[in-house]
Order: structure tokens, then sequence, then C-alpha cells
């Protein structure tokens, strides 16, 4: 991650490099047009130098001469010496373009120093006339030297008048070069500046929008800031802010509803337990009843019709019993003949029952009321319509680890649609002189029980009957209570 501080270090760095450049850069040519003046510069002084120490000698000597003293002497040899330096200095000024005239030059200063000691010669050994005839030659050497020093000066300022006017244009592209320099640099610090503000002020008004938009309660919108600085880690921050909003209030909603829910269940429980209470009185009454007209049925002699209404009271009893509660297969076989004998004595021939039972099976426990609806439900759908009736499958039948249940009818058969509708426990509505209890909630009931959605299977085609297959877990728990209640 680039920090903003990282960033303002790094746009202060480039800034400072490149004005360094240019610094150096025109520091170095300032010192190298310098060093040039000062070589020609030093070339004329040079010149002058021995222009001067060569009239220096002469009124040194011309002192010498007319006042003879040792610090006269002393200072004529100083001067001596000042011209033998200066003379040194224009030695190193001879190149290609005035080797003639410098060679000259230099003969003319060891000519006028030679003619020195000849004058101070003379002078010692009292030869008046010499010395003043040499010191007229030390004159005209003298200006000899200056004469050819304005030679050599001219010829300097001709040789480099061209360097000159070079340095003049050059100092004018420079300066241009300067101010378009300038100008680059105020243009691309802007552009710098300009896209620096943007990187920080475009992420912080992305920001600002979603806490606005998070204001008026939008907690679907995701905040997405596409940088590498502590604002993205912020924006990352906040719009984990925004998912944990969301989700506690989406928590909380669910909350409600399914206290609502709840709300609702209790109140509607409250109403079916009133119901329930309601609907037991009758059922009782008849249940006693029937047991009545059984008992003067067989003291009549009327056996059948005894047997049947046994069959009617037990068929009662067992469903006045509470359905959250587990039996025995064994029970709900006896339930399902008791059922099967009445209808069987109200269709007679026209309805068949085949039934194949696996005894070492029947102690498995399975929600009450589970086979009656199945078998209630192919006797409405497939023996009732068709004229000539239809026979029925009952088997048990047992596996390594399932027993299978299968019932079968030859009737028309159900629909894909009707299947899955059974299959996904939607609620189909039950026929009028049905028990009530659709197949939809014993599959329900079925898949509560054992834990499992693959405990039940229906198989069917249109005109060729139907298949429900029952798959039953041997070591299955069941959830609701083990122990039979009494009716």
């Amino acid at each position: 991650m680039i920090s903003i501080q990282k960033k303002i270090l790094m746009l202060t760095s480039v800034i400072l490099v490149i004005m360094s450049g240019i610094w150096i850069a025109l520091t170095f040519y300032n010192h190298k047009t310098q060093n040039q003046y000062n070589e020609i510069l030093q070339r004329y002084l040079s010149m002058n130098e021995a222009t001067r120490a060569s009239q220096l000698v002469i009124t040194d000597l011309n002192n010498y001469l007319l006042n003879p003293t040792p610090d006269r002497l002393d200072q004529l040899n100083h001067s001596k010496e000042s011209m033998q330096s200066a003379k040194m200095k224009v030695f190193k000024l001879r190149n290609s373009e005035n080797h003639f005239i410098v060679t000259n030059y230099i003969n003319l200063i060891d000519s006028l120093i030679e003619t020195t000691d000849r004058i101070l010669m003379f002078h010692s050994v009292h030869d008046t006339e010499a010395s003043t005839r040499e010191f007229a030659e030390a004159t005209r050497i003298s200006n000899y030297i200056s004469e050819m020093t304005l030679s050599l000066l001219d010829k300097e300022l001709k040789t480099y008048d061209s360097f000159y006017r070079g340095i003049i244009d050059r100092s004018g592209e420079v300066i241009k070069l300067g101010i378009w320099q300038l100008l680059l640099i105020m243009f691309l610090l802007l552009l710098a500046t300009y896209w620096f503000s943007l990187s920080i002020t475009r992420p912080v008004q992305k920001l600002t929008q979603a806490a606005n938009e998070l204001s008026k309660g939008r907690f679907d919108l995701q905040v997405k800031v596409e940088t590498n600085d502590e604002i993205s880690f912020l924006a990352k921050t906040f719009d984990r802010m925004r998912i944990n909003i969301n989700n506690l209030i989406l928590e909380i909603k669910n909350k409600a509803q399914l206290e609502h829910e709840l709300q609702q269940s209790k109140i509607l429980l409250q109403e079916s337990q009133f119901r329930s209470l309601q609907s037991q009185i009758n059922p009782h009454f008849l249940f006693n009843t029937l047991n009545t007209l059984s008992k003067k049925a067989y003291l009549e002699g009327s056996e059948e019709t005894s047997d049947l209404l046994v069959s009617v009271a037990g068929l009662l009893r067992y469903n006045l019993k509470m359905l959250d509660r587990s039996v025995t297969l064994h029970e709900e076989v006896m339930v399902l003949q008791q059922y099967m004998d009445i209808q069987m004595a109200r269709f007679r021939d026209r309805l068949k029952l085949h039934m194949e039972i696996d005894e070492s099976c029947l102690h498995v426990r399975i929600p009450a009321l589970t086979l009656q609806p199945i078998i209630e439900n192919a006797v409405i759908h497939a023996i009732e319509p068709k004229e000539d009736g239809g026979t029925i499958w009952f088997r048990v039948m047992d596996g390594d680890e399932r027993i299978t249940i299968e019932i079968e009818d030859d009737g028309m058969g159900m629909s894909e649609d009707k299947i899955q509708q059974i299959l996904k426990e939607n609620f189909i509505p039950t026929e009028g002189h049905s028990t009530g209890i659709g197949s939809s909630n014993v599959v329900k009931r079925l898949r509560l029980f054992f834990g499992q959605d693959d405990v039940i299977d229906i198989v069917s085609r249109k005109g060729y009957g139907t298949k429900v297959i029952f798959k039953i877990p041997k070591k299955g728990v069941g959830q609701f209570d083990k122990a039979p209640n009494s009716g």
C-alpha cells in the first residue's frame, strides 16, 4: 500500500530532482563560459604584464643610472625578475596561430634583459658613452615590446571575436531555453498536482456519496474505491460496516417476521386445539354407539355386520389418537386391514387386495396414520372411478439397511406435476369423503420422523397405475413419542 504521505514525498522528490537537474546544467554552462572568459582575460593580462614590466625595467634602470644606490639596484633586479616571470606567462600563450609573433615577442623580452645587463656592466666600468647608447637601445626595445603587445592583443581580439559572438548567441539561447523549461516545468507540475489531487479527492467524493446513500437507508450499494492508500482501506472498512449493518437489519427483519409467524402459529394452534376438542366429542359418542350396535348385531346372529362395525369402531378409535406419535408397522397393518375390510364390504367383487408381508419387519416404528391415507387415496382414485373396479397390492419386504413398503394399484395413474407437488409437500385438497390426511402430509411427517428426504418415492404412468414406495431405515430414530397414546 502506497500511503498519501509517500505520494507527497514522491511528488516533492520528482520536483526537487527536476529543479536540481536544471540548476546543475545551468551552473555547469556558466562555469564553463566563465572559465573561457577567465582564460582569455588571463592572456590579455599576461601580455599587458610583460609591457608593464618592460617599462618598469626602463624606469628603474634610469633611476639607477642617475643615482646608483644599492636600494635602486635591488629594485632594478626585482623588475628584471618580474620581466622574466612575465616572459614565462607569455610563453604559455603560444599556439599554432600566434607562434611566430609570440616567439619574436619573447626574443624582444630576452634582448631587453640582455641590454639591461650590458648597461649595468658598462656603468660599473664608468663607460658612460656605451651605457648611454645601450640605454637608448633598451628604450627602443621596450617600445617595440609595447607595440608588439598591442599587435598581439589585436590578433587575440580577432581570433576570439567569433567566440565572443558565440557566447552572446548561446547566452540568448540559454535564456530562451530557460523560459521554455520554466513553462514546461510549470505545466508538468500543474498536471502532476491535478492528478495527485484527483487521486485523493475522487475517492473521498465516492466515500462521501456512499455515506450519503447510506444515510438514506440504501445499504445495497457497494462502496468501491480503486486506490492503494489509506482511503482505499477506509473504503473497505466502510463497506464492511455497510454489509454488517445490512445483515443486522435483515436479521432484525427476519426475527420480526419469525416472531410474527410464531405469534400467528400460536393463535392458530390455540384455535386448532379448541376445534380438535370440539371435533372429538361426536367421534367418541359415535365410537361408543358403534360398539353397542356391534354387540346387538352379534346377539341377533348377524356376524358379518358385527365384524364390519368392529372394523369401523377400531378404525375410528385409531384415528382418534394424536398424529404426533409413532406406532409399530404391525399396528399400521392392522388398521390398514380394518380399513380395507370396510372398503371391500362396500365394493365387494370390484376391489381385490393382495398382501405380501414379511413378518420380521413388523416391529419397526413409523408415524401413526402413514399407510391408511395412501391406500385410501388408491381406493378413491384407482378403484372407485372404474366400473369394473381394480386391484391393490400391498407388500412389506426386508432389506439390508431398509424395509421397503409398496402400495400399488392398477388405476389411471398420476401426472408428473401432481407427483412433484406431493414430493415437494405442496398442499393438495383431499376428497370430501376421505379421512382428511393428505399424501403431502404423509410425506412431510415421514421426512420429519426419519430426518431424511429419500424415505418415499412415487412411480406412476397415465393409464398404467401408481406405485408408492416407502424406504424405512431400520436404525432410524423418529421425532415423535415412541409410547402410544390411548384414544
